[in-house]
């Protein structure tokens, strides 16, 4: 399992400031990561993200469809992952692409909702399927 992509966040000094733009590219039917790390100023110190609660959510506006993602949380990052038994049901056909939908990251750090995180999930065609 490998991270579909690495970020690297510098938290702002007000939260809800502009949110990083991601676009997440998966193939339908497997399971993918992303590794978001916040980062203090410097780029290196990982920010204590202890007592932050996350969420993540996609949603295909074809089918008018949310999914929750799993978060999991560690120290100074978060990885989110679309398994595998969601993402086998995005998207119809073999396109190159399949669908196209809206995700977010949020946080809840003392009350405060935070958005860190907006974007899109570019979902490629799994030719195979689940043969394995």
């Amino acid at each position: 399992m490998c991270y579909n992509r690495l970020m690297t966040m510098s938290i702002p000094e007000a939260f809800g400031n502009t949110p990083a733009i991601i676009k997440w590219n998966i193939v339908r039917g497997d399971t993918a990561r992303l590794r978001v790390d916040f980062l203090q100023n410097d780029e290196v110190t990982a920010f204590s993200t202890t007592g932050w609660t996350f969420a993540s959510t996609t949603y295909d506006s074809f089918g008018d469809v949310l999914d929750n993602l799993t978060v999991e949380s560690g120290s100074g990052y978060v990885n989110i992952i679309a398994p595998a038994s969601i993402t086998s049901l995005w998207g119809t056909g073999y396109n190159s692409t399949v669908a196209e939908l809206a995700f977010d990251l949020q946080v809840e750090i003392n009350g405060i909702i935070w958005t860190p995180v907006l974007g899109t999930i570019k979902v490629s065609a799994d030719v195979t399927g689940g043969s394995l």
